[in-house]
């Protein structure tokens, strides 16, 4: 006998992708990269980052003789996705004997959860919020199951190991913060500014540059300027956007921006966006967020799948802070 879902509300249905979306790319990182347009879809496993690189070499314009010089390279980096399912069964009647059973449909088989649309909006911002986490913290072999899926990007920017080390005497005056001190009212300030004063020449004073951080981290920032009085730092206005979790810091063009995946982890990175990758699916049926009847038990059947991973194209490119 074929599935049906005729007493399914529409809701769900109507809003599918929407909901979809809204899991996936409600994750504040994922949606930056989204807004930057460095996602690639369609990605069932893995997509290679294509890069071009070249340089120029001047020699002289004087007489006729030209001798070639200078290599163009294409190099790949790539995006391994995670395939990730949230399934939850409901079983409709543990709500016979709540107050939620003046809300039921009669008849002893129901099917219609009374409060679906709250449920699905609070099930998609969960996703989101552990997908955020993912994406920075990430990492195949971890025993943490909503972890697991893919690497993120600070496993797979130190597994580079090509990237600027920002703790250090060179960018922090008085020399590397040590895990004994931590990152603390006193300091967070130059940990901050070691970030963009240790960016590569090729990506300082790039418009997309952003230095991301954990909101512990951003609030100490925030905490470190209007605890000194220090009022030529606008707390309003178009400098900052606090309750956002962005503020541009004061005296540069910078964006220190605070992401959930890195709270508690004393970690920070600056990069340009442009520079971030994220790879989904997203093209394909595979991609559900359905509410359905179970086809052999009396449940109403949660059911979300998605795909996704991430990577940078410049590990070079970027600069991170890590206690000593």
């Amino acid at each position: 006998m074929a599935l049906n879902v005729a007493t399914l509300t529409d809701y769900v249905i109507e809003n599918e992708n929407m909901l979809v979306i809204k899991s996936i790319f409600g994750a504040r990182t994922a949606e930056l990269i989204l807004d930057e347009g460095t996602v690639m879809t369609g990605v069932k496993f893995a997509e290679k980052i294509n890069i071009l690189a070249t340089d120029a070499i001047f020699q002289s314009g004087e007489g006729c003789t030209r001798v070639s010089s200078g290599t163009t390279s294409l190099t790949q980096r790539q995006v391994t996705v995670g395939s990730i399912a949230v399934i939850e069964d409901i079983c409709i009647k543990t709500l016979n004997k709540t107050y939620m059973s003046k809300k039921l449909a009669k008849g002893s088989r129901v099917n219609d959860l009374p409060f679906e649309e709250q449920y699905t909006n609070l099930k998609a911002a969960t996703i989101a919020k552990q997908l955020e986490v993912a994406i920075w913290q990430g990492n195949t072999d971890s025993l943490n199951a909503n972890l697991d899926k893919f690497d993120g990007f600070i496993k797979l920017i130190d597994a580079a190991g090509t990237a600027v080390a920002a703790n250090s005497a060179t960018y922090i005056s008085g020399g590397a913060i040590t895990s004994g001190t931590g990152i603390i009212a006193s300091n967070v300030r130059s940990i901050v500014n070691a970030m963009w004063l240790a960016l590569p020449s090729d990506v300082t004073g790039q418009a997309d540059v952003r230095i991301f951080c954990g909101w512990d981290v951003f609030n100490k920032f925030i905490n470190s300027y209007t605890d000194q009085n220090l009022f030529n730092f606008a707390p309003s206005g178009s400098e900052v956007s606090a309750e956002n979790g962005v503020v541009i810091v004061p005296g540069t063009t910078y964006k220190l921006t605070a992401v959930h995946g890195l709270d508690n982890t004393n970690r920070l990175f600056a990069m340009r966006m442009s520079n971030m990758f994220g790879g989904t699916d997203m093209e394909n049926e595979e991609e559900k967020f359905e509410m359905m009847p179970d086809q052999f038990k009396d449940y109403l059947r949660f059911v979300c799948e998605f795909k996704y991973g991430v990577n940078v194209a410049f590990p070079n490119e970027v600069v991170q802070f890590k206690l000593a």
